[in-house]
């Protein structure tokens, strides 16, 4: 038979070298695939990281301040909350958190194939990276063993680890450490933790939004979390609501109730974080009490919230409405108890905008505030508030200080001086008792800031800090005891090591009792009658209106028997105001931020050091606004208070000798024969 004839082969012969061609092929690529998988494995698991690191947690030691009322201030460092059980965690956590970020958690073995496959999709259909592929336990051994490299080699570990997870651990165990260690933004490692960061208590209490807002927060947690953005953190929280519903953890009515209904309470310093400056100011001064430390640290401060909020919304309210038209930018704010113990500080408007603190970082001239320390002085020397000396214009060398609009009143008692915030007087009072003795009582009562020895220091044309005067002034509520104004009570360790404790209460003694009484006396009567009488409430209280050369700066510190504070308003770059003097802008915080802060507290007076009481004289008819004060000019010499005298009265030439000699004779009785009273 020729190869014509032969039989054509079978369909099943024919296709015999086909599929032996496939599998021949199939079995050489399954070795080498096989064989290129084991040489990829054994790349990624040379330099796997040591597993027994488990529970270790390497980060940045963390301080966290807390407030009066125990909450969460600020903190630094990587902040973890409580261990927390998956039993002790709302059920509605951790379903938030799965439907968001592993619907399959409970049925894969540590790698989702069709969750990668899904993510590759959307994120190929959006042109943009919406979703991500890796599953929670991948997400885990990322946390605790890798870092954030993007590479191939780092994503063949994670998914070895995460293997190695599940093959050890249960999917309960895996997802109570997930949630544990996550990070959750702002330093914030665990729910516990962020639950007290952002809403203000225990995971425990979390509602279902507030869950729904913690599992949004996974994918982007600087994005995400409130203290980025509140209301994009809501949104955020609305989307996880409805991963919820369909994944099946809420129905559609239940959902609906949820977002319309709760109403997320978002903690303090998650909307707004309050006390900003202060926290910096205190976040400073840690390691001076405690040193250096690898330890998680607890401080207790002295701020307080409702307070610190009144400080800040009535500061910032007043110049919003009042500020521009009058063209003050600026103000700064400090309230402590008569002891010392901040309770709340603002050191300009806009944290977010400038963290310069215009409380305790500025130098700013007190102008008539000042006058306290030149008072006080003269009281401690043997004067009272019914002493008289001659309100009129007075020169030394080239420097002529005058009063508002040039206004003079002849003959007036310290007290009245005081309270009219007149010049002249304080200048002679200062010559009178000493510049240096003045410098001195300043330094005593607490101003640390340089002060220059010369005659204009009596109008405080010397630098201070908001701060350093208010705690000064608050010697006059101690009854005569200095004041170390401060912002920390207490230092411990997260374990409740005490690392450092107040005790004490400042210097002691700086000033005697009855000067004390003499200042309460003079300082009631600005508030009562004089330049600060807008600063009234409805309780004894006691201050002094102060305001630089044109207009560049104004204050007002005032006092009651609980609260101590300093208001001082003004622009950064030293430019002047429209006519603001101390007891306009100033006083009219002051007076607002004392109203909301003393609010429930029963009216009392200022405890006062002795038995020996004061009785204020009975008001003026015509009272003046605050004296703005004049430049610092140097005094070329020395003056004498007979030249002084011969400045206030003139020279005997012209008419009215006589009288001239005779009212230059009363005055130097008063001034240089002894008598002061």
């Amino acid at each position: 038979m020729t190869r014509s004839d032969s039989p054509p082969p079978s369909r099943r012969n024919r296709g015999r070298p086909v599929l032996w061609f496939l599998l021949k092929w199939g079995l050489i690529g399954g070795i080498w695939g096989s064989f290129l998988l084991l040489i990829l494995v054994a790349w990624c698991a040379y330099d796997l990281p040591d597993v027994s690191r488990l529970n270790e947690i390497k980060r940045r030691p963390s301080v966290t301040l807390l407030a009066t009322d125990g909450s969460i201030l600020a903190t630094y460092g990587d902040l973890y909350g409580t261990r927390v059980t998956l039993a002790d965690m709302p059920p509605y956590l951790p379903e938030a958190v799965l439907a968001t970020e592993d619907r399959r958690f409970y049925s894969h073995l540590g790698v989702d194939p069709l969750g990668l496959l899904r993510a590759i999709y959307v994120n190929f259909k959006t042109g943009d990276v919406v979703q991500g592929g890796s599953t929670i336990s991948q997400q885990l051994a990322k946390n605790i063993f890798l870092t954030p490299e993007r590479s191939l080699h780092r994503k063949g570990q994670e998914v070895l680890l995460a293997v190695w997870l599940e093959h050890n651990f249960s999917k309960q165990q895996i997802l109570e450490l997930y949630l544990n260690r996550v990070y959750f933004g702002a330093g914030t490692f665990g729910v516990d933790a962020a639950a007290r960061k952002y809403f203000g208590h225990p995971v425990q209490q979390v509602t279902i939004f507030e869950a729904a807002m913690l599992a949004g927060m996974l994918k982007a947690p600087s994005k995400y979390n409130p203290l980025n953005d509140k209301e994009l953190a809501k949104a955020r929280g609305s989307q996880v609501i409805k991963n919820m519903v369909a994944a099946g953890y809420l129905s559609g009515e239940e959902a609906n109730a949820v977002v319309t209904q709760t109403a997320p309470a978002v903690a303090a310093q998650a909307s707004g974080q309050i006390g900003e400056y202060f926290a910096d100011w205190v976040i400073d001064q840690v390691s001076s009490y405690v040193g250096a430390s690898d330890q998680d640290l607890i401080v207790h401060t002295t701020l307080d919230p409702r307070i610190q909020r009144a400080a800040e919304a009535d500061l910032n309210r007043i110049l919003q409405e009042k500020g521009g038209e009058m063209k003050a930018s600026e103000g700064g704010l400090v309230a402590m108890t008569p002891d010392g113990a901040v309770r709340a500080m603002v050191g300009g408007r806009d944290y977010h905008n400038t963290q310069f603190n215009r409380a305790t970082q500025a130098l700013r001239q007190p102008g008539s505030a000042f006058k306290a320390f030149v008072f006080l002085t003269a009281f401690e020397n043997g004067y009272t508030p019914e002493s008289h000396f001659f309100d009129g214009p007075i020169s030394l060398g080239n420097w002529a200080p005058g009063n508002y609009n040039d206004k003079f009143y002849g003959d007036v008692s310290l007290r009245e001086a005081f309270a009219r915030s007149l010049n002249s007087v304080a200048v002679q009072l200062s010559e009178r008792t000493g510049r240096k003795r003045v410098i001195e009582t300043a330094q005593r009562l607490g101003i640390t800031s340089p002060m220059a020895n010369n005659a204009s220091i009596a109008l405080g044309t010397s630098g201070a800090s908001l701060l350093e005067m208010t705690g000064a002034y608050a010697t006059f509520a101690n009854q005569g005891n200095g004041v170390w104004p401060r912002g920390i009570d207490l230092i411990s360790t997260r374990d409740g090591l005490i690392l450092y404790q107040r005790s004490g209460d400042g210097p002691g003694r700086v000033a005697s009792g009855t000067a004390i009484n003499d200042m309460l006396d003079i300082m009631h009567s600005v508030v009562e009658w004089g330049t600060g009488r807008k600063a009234k409430l409805d309780r004894p209280a006691y201050g002094k209106t102060g305001t630089s050369q044109n207009y560049r700066d104004a204050w007002f510190i005032g006092l009651t028997a609980d609260l101590v504070t300093g208001v001082w308003v003004g622009n950064d770059d030293n430019s002047p105001m429209q006519k603001v003097t101390g007891g306009v802008l100033p006083v009219t915080i002051w007076h607002d931020f004392m109203t909301d802060a003393l609010a429930g507290t029963p009216p009392r007076d200022v405890a006062r050091p002795g038995t020996g009481g004061w009785i204020a004289s009975a008001a003026p008819t015509d009272v003046t606004p605050d004296t703005p004060e004049t430049p610092a000019e140097p005094v070329s010499a020395p003056t004498t208070i007979e030249g002084m005298i011969q400045n206030i009265l003139g020279d005997d030439s012209g008419q009215d000798t006589a009288a001239k000699k005779e009212q230059r004779r009363k005055v130097l009785q008063e001034h240089i024969g002894g008598a002061k009273n």
